[in-house]
Order: C-alpha cells, then structure tokens, then sequence
C-alpha cells in the first residue's frame, strides 16, 4: 500500500485500542492477585464509602506505565492520580483502574478496569475489563464494539414495560440529590428487572452486549462512563444525559443509556420524577 493510501485515523485508533487492551489485561492480572487478600483501604471523603485500596493504586500506575511505555508524551486522567502528562488538545487516557472499589474490598468479584483514549473529547477506543469473568468489552469509533472477539449489538426491547433496566447510587445517596431515590421507587413500582451492580462501566459495557435494555445514573465522572460509552455507541445504542443531549465534553453529570428504542420512555420517566419532586439542589 502506498503511503497516501495509509488511512491514518484507522491506524492510530487501532494502535490505541491494542495499548489499551493490553493495559487493561495488566491492570486487571494486578487485581485478581490482590482480590480476596487482606487489604488496606481509606475513604476518600467524598460522600460515605467512597474507598480508595492500594490495588487502585496499583493497578493504575501499572496501566499508565504500561500506556506511556507506546505513548510517553500522552496525557492521562485518571481516577485516583488525576491528570498528567501531555499537552492539551493530544490525546488524553482517561483511566479508572478500580470501577467497583466496594465490591473488591468486600470480597464481591464484579469490578472491572475502564480504559479510554479520546482525542478533543472525542472517544476514539475503549476497553473494559471484568477480570473474575475474563470478558473483555473492546470498542473502536467507526469499528464496532465486542466482546470476546464477538460482535455486539443493543436490544430490540421497544416497550419499558418488557426492559431490564440498571441503576447505580452517588456516595451521598441519603441526601437524594437528582431525586435518584425517587426515580429508582419509580422503576421499581413498574415492576420490571432492576439491577445494581455496583460497578457503572459494567452496566454500560451491559447495555452494550445486550444483557441490560437501559441504565441510569444521576452522576458519573468521565472515567466512569468514557469506554461504555463508545461500546453502547458503537453498538448501536444511545447515550445521553437527562435532558437526552449527548455528551459533547467530558464532564461529571447524569446519564441515560440505551439501546435507543426505550431512550424517551427512559428519559420521560426521569423526568417526570424530577417534575414531581424539589430536586435539591
């Protein structure tokens, strides 16, 4: 092939996502050595049982030395160790070593490793890594999502009545911000399936395979939701936040996940809550 046939986007985001991966596998080997071990850990003081252990830890500086070993002058963000690196408007790694930190210390095994290269706050490749499981969720912008080698794709559930949805709580749960109380009695009064796994990248990488009809949060942080994000795009669902805009930068903020069928009937039972309820504010 001739080098103006090279189609360079196409090559770095398939260099990212393999740096990924491998990352990934690395982070996610250092904590299956340390779950189930006696372990130290602290709160991090924002909200109740917000923990941080030294495996977060570890298995961050493992998967930031492992990604500079192919891209030294890459920026990061990361959960525990923030942003570092690179120039501004490069590409950025945005990491949560550890998503599931209370399940791991309490001996539950559903944590995973998130991994995500994005580029102008455009998500370029992502990884999640369940490592109990070894499902390995992989996606690349224009390229599809996987699991396992095998091709991905959202439901079909068109009636809510008929979903399985999933949800997650902030730290600060019993002050009721958003109304996430509210919105969970509201689902549940549905009677349909509700799950809480206690690990977001899990529920979107969920959405994404088809395991989950929709999922939402009233606040996540880019590193909680960057690689499902693309998954549950690049398998043909939707992902936007309450006010069903999609999300243009990486910031904190609620989420609603889908597999685009059920999005308005998700995004209108939320907001019929709110409308009901003085959130706080």
């Amino acid at each position: 092939m001739a080098p103006n046939e090279l189609d360079l986007p196409n090559l770095l985001r398939s260099r990212l996502t393999l740096v990924a991966t491998i990352a990934a596998l690395k982070g996610g080997e250092i904590l299956k050595k340390g779950f189930g071990t006696p372990m130290n850990f602290e709160n991090k003081g924002e909200g109740r049982h917000n923990l941080v252990t030294e495996w977060d830890n570890k298995a961050e500086a493992a998967i930031i030395e492992s990604i500079k070993a192919h891209f030294p002058d890459h920026a990061f963000l990361a959960e525990e160790s923030g942003e570092s690196g690179g120039a501004k408007g490069g590409i950025q790694w945005i990491i949560d070593p550890l998503d599931g930190t209370v399940n791991f210390a309490h001996k539950i095994p559903t944590f995973a490793v998130s991994i995500a290269a994005a580029s102008q706050n455009e998500i370029l490749s992502g990884v999640i890594f369940n490592p109990m499981l070894n499902e390995l969720f992989i996606a690349e912008k224009g390229n599809g999502a996987f699991l396992n080698g095998g091709k991905l794709k959202v439901t079909e559930t068109a009636i809510l009545d008929s979903a399985i949805a999933a949800t997650g709580f902030p730290y600060n749960v019993h002050e009721n911000p958003l109304c996430c109380l509210d919105h969970f009695k509201a689902f549940a009064s549905m009677g349909i399936p509700l799950r809480r796994m206690g690990s977001a990248a899990l529920d979107l990488a969920y959405v994404a395979a088809g395991r989950f009809d929709a999922f939402w949060e009233v606040s996540l942080r880019p590193w909680d939701y960057a690689a499902g994000m693309l998954l549950i795009k690049e398998a043909g669902g939707q992902f936007t936040d309450f006010e069903k805009k999609p999300y243009s930068s990486l910031k904190e903020g609620p989420i609603v996940a889908s597999n685009g069928i059920l999005h308005d009937q998700v995004v209108k039972k939320i907001k019929a809550t709110l409308e009901n309820k003085d959130a706080p504010t």
